[in-house]
């Protein structure tokens, strides 16, 4: 029989924003434990493709309480990523818990009860960091069951140069997508279509050698209202009109977009210039398949062999939360950036928000916010070891939890 857990804080996901809120909770002394699904900090960093480089500054890939990363990259790659977050993990003075998957999440009176594989946990304060892009989105088109081609999720992208000599589609152009058509235009692809709704907000990755990224802070301190025409004049500065080349513009500005949307701008690193170079071509937007092809909103069908779908992720809360009214219609979090939900004192949420400077920077943020309302709040009604073991406690969780689902 599994023994209940009891703690003043618990945090879900042992990602960089997980780690991060547990560095500045134990940084004030409070004590907390986190619960990994995986086997291993940073798994879904290491299930990305070998050759993925994150699009912000390495000076922003720093997390409390720790060095900035060494690698001298400008652009960290996905194993120096990994590294530093096992790095960060191994310095890090609490507990985390492997393989130890949530079920279900209940509030009886002012107590979190957490149900897991490995059974039953309890504290004060929930910190959920099960990250933005949690799970691949992978729509839904008429006929692509019957496709004859490989359809997969730019999360599985693998090798650029497994694509090369093939035909290849790739359904998108925002932040996923343009890093796929990135290293496509460094490989050797026998044609590459890219299927795009709406044109992305895009920005090349460096200016004679200056990377953008490292102007985040200014950014951040310009008006909202300003952020878009910025932008806008930014993006036709650098790359001229690229409606010329299939990509039209979207209706709300790149600014709005990462603020209200949570939708990031794109990183330019060689895509723009082989469309310019008609190496690639831009397609109307994608409405479904046949056998052998792909029919396009304007009517058209190409004929891809390989299909990668660069739709973007879900975060998948609302198995865990649906119930609380603390989602909204996307399924993020109302509060996604370290604020106590106010209909549920005691749960806070990490790494759903997004600033200019990355999530790395977001997540430091959201940690030390978190550290310190729990500071704030927490006290002589911090949970002691083995709280639950009491027979009163046992029997009013009993009575209790089957209402606290409803």
């Amino acid at each position: 029989m599994n023994v209940p857990h009891s703690t003043t804080a618990i945090v879900i996901g042992a990602g960089l924003s997980g780690l991060a809120a547990a560095t500045e909770l134990r940084a004030r002394n409070i004590p907390v434990t986190i619960l990994e699904a995986s086997d291993r900090v940073a798994d879904p960093w290491r299930a990305r493709h070998p050759r993925l480089r994150l699009n912000i500054h390495r000076h922003f890939a720093r997390l409390p309480g720790h060095h900035e990363p060494r690698n001298p990259d400008t652009f960290l790659p996905r194993d120096a990523v990994v590294d530093y977050l096992s790095e960060y993990a191994r310095q890090l003075d609490a507990d985390i818990h492997f393989e130890t998957r949530v079920l279900s999440v209940h509030r009886v009176d002012d107590i979190w009860k957490i149900e897991t594989n490995n059974g039953d946990y309890f504290c004060e304060h929930l910190i959920v960091a099960t990250g933005r892009e949690n799970v691949p989105d992978m729509p839904v088109w008429p006929g692509m069951d019957e496709f004859g081609g490989s359809i997969i999720h730019a999360a599985d992208f693998g090798d650029p140069s497994d694509y090369d000599g093939k035909k290849v589609l790739v359904i998108g152009a925002g932040n996923s997508g343009t890093d796929v058509l990135n290293h496509l235009s460094r490989s050797n692809p026998a044609q590459v279509w890219v299927s795009v709704r709406h044109g992305p907000s895009i920005l090349p990755s460096r200016v004679f050698g200056f990377s953008l990224q490292r102007l985040a802070n200014l950014f951040s301190r310009f008006p909202k209202w300003s952020l878009d025409p910025i932008f806008s004049v930014m993006q036709h500065s650098f790359f001229g009109n690229l409606r010329r080349y299939g990509l039209r513009r979207h209706a709300m500005g790149g600014g709005s977009r990462m603020l209200k949307d949570g939708v990031t701008f794109a990183l330019d690193d060689g895509f723009v210039a082989a469309l310019k170079a008609w190496r690639f071509a831009a397609v109307r937007e994608t409405v479904g398949f046949t056998p052998n092809a792909v029919e396009l909103a304007d009517g058209q069908k190409i004929y891809p062999e390989v299909v990668i779908c660069a739709t973007g992720y879900r975060a998948d809360l609302d198995g865990l939360f649906g119930h609380m009214r603390v989602l909204d219609i996307k399924g993020y979090p109302l509060h996604p950036m370290g604020e106590e939900d106010p209909r549920n004192p005691g749960l806070w949420f990490t790494g759903y928000g997004l600033l200019f400077q990355g999530f790395f920077h977001a997540a430091g943020v959201s940690a030390n916010r978190i550290a310190k309302g729990i500071e704030a709040n927490t006290g002589a009604h911090s949970l002691a070891p083995g709280y639950y073991h009491s027979t009163k406690v046992a029997t009013q969780n009993a009575a209790s939890l089957e209402g606290a689902g409803q």
